[in-house]
């Protein structure tokens, strides 16, 4: 019963939704270029920083920004600030000293450990 009911419906295929009265938030379009010439559309939120490269979805290619009149905008070099290593954030918290104390308790330890085992 149920089936007849349903039937030519195509159900997941149509929104019985319309969209009327939906306003959508603000948008804008960034245009960008490949290294073959090619130039995609990017529609991003008017709000949103846009990125000075993007992957074109086709090509699998980045793309460079163009500005309004259709020249690649000059991408600005962003001090590469060096990554922290797990030594340095160490070296926040405790002194060498405290490092090498703390260094040297532990082996004194293993080594203890390590001789109650041989002789077990």
């Amino acid at each position: 019963m149920a089936d007849r009911s349903l039937r030519g419906m195509r159900l997941g295929t149509q929104s019985l939704q319309s969209e009327e009265g939906v306003e959508f938030s603000p948008r804008k379009k960034a245009e960008y270029k490949t290294a073959d010439g090619t130039v995609f559309e990017v529609i991003f939120a008017a709000e949103a920083e846009i990125p000075e490269k993007w992957e074109s979805p086709k090509s699998g290619q980045e793309g460079v920004l163009l500005s309004a009149d259709g020249e690649p905008v000059e991408i600005t070099a962003a001090e590469a600030k060096a990554p922290r290593t797990h030594w340095d954030m160490l070296l926040e918290r405790r002194t060498r000293a405290e490092l090498e104390e703390l260094l040297q308790e532990r082996l004194d330890y293993l080594r203890a450990r390590k001789g109650q085992q041989k002789s077990a």
